[in-house]
Parts: C-alpha cells; structure tokens; sequence
C-alpha cells in the first residue's frame, strides 16, 4: 500500500522493490527547483525488519554536491532520526522530505559544512558548482 502510494507521487518515478525486496526501495528524485532540476537523483530506502517501530534509511545514490548529503550519499535527515520518528509516519512522507531538503537546502542539516558554508558565504559559487556536478552525475529526467 505505501509502495503504490509511492508510485503515484510526482515527486519520483521508477519507485520499485529493489533485488525483489520490499524492504529495499530505489527509484529516482525529481527535484523542483535549481541547482537540481535539470537531472534525476536515484534514491534508496531501506526498512528495518522492525518498521515503522524504526525509521527507514533514506541514501542517494547519484552523487550531489548539497550540504545535507554527504560523499556517501547519506543524508541529514532528522524525520528519520530514532528521536524525531513517529510509527505513524509513512514512506511517501520521507520521500518527501528528502525531495524538499533537495529543494531548499537548509544550513541547519548539515554533513558537509564547506558546502554548506560555501552556500552562506558564496551563494553563487555553490550554485555553480552544484549545477556542474547535476551535469556530471545526475541521470535524465524522464519525460
């Protein structure tokens, strides 16, 4: 039920089992708002055995230049930390989450904190260069 429910979402597209495992989602981000619009970013979550007593891991597998986002793709998420999660919370809200922080990056959820001050300092700079790396590495945006 919240797979279909992440299929029909706007915000992604390709939103599947991934391996055949409904505890592994992939498929890809469709950002709103430049630097990011112009590519698709291929994101996974991954449930625990004990979900939704547990947050999901939300992990964006086409690199980003983003000051939430670390070199590993992992992402400063607090709705998925063990302190913010509520039970109730369903994936479609993560993937939200995610594509909002994609969005409008925000200084307060950092893991990069050079990115994070180029984006406070040189806001020009950090567009530049984010819209050269979602040249390089993101995928094509479907039609």
């Amino acid at each position: 039920q919240e797979l279909e429910e992440a299929r029909r979402w706007e915000g992604a597209c390709d939103v599947r089992p991934l391996d055949g495992n409904v505890r592994r989602w992939g498929g890809l981000l469709l950002p709103n708002n430049p630097p990011y619009n112009t590519g698709a970013f291929r994101f996974e979550l991954t449930f625990s055995p004990n979900h939704p007593l547990e947050p999901p891991c939300a992990t964006l597998r086409t690199p980003i230049y983003h000051p939430s986002v670390d070199p590993e793709g992992r992402v400063c998420q607090p709705l998925t930390t063990h302190g913010h999660w509520e039970p109730a919370t369903r994936a479609i809200q993560v993937l939200q989450d995610l594509l909002l922080q994609l969005d409008s990056p925000d200084p307060q959820r950092v893991l990069r904190p050079d990115v994070a001050r180029e984006l406070q300092e040189r806001p020009e700079e950090f567009r530049r260069r984010a819209e050269e790396h979602t040249r390089l590495h993101a995928e094509p945006r479907p039609d």
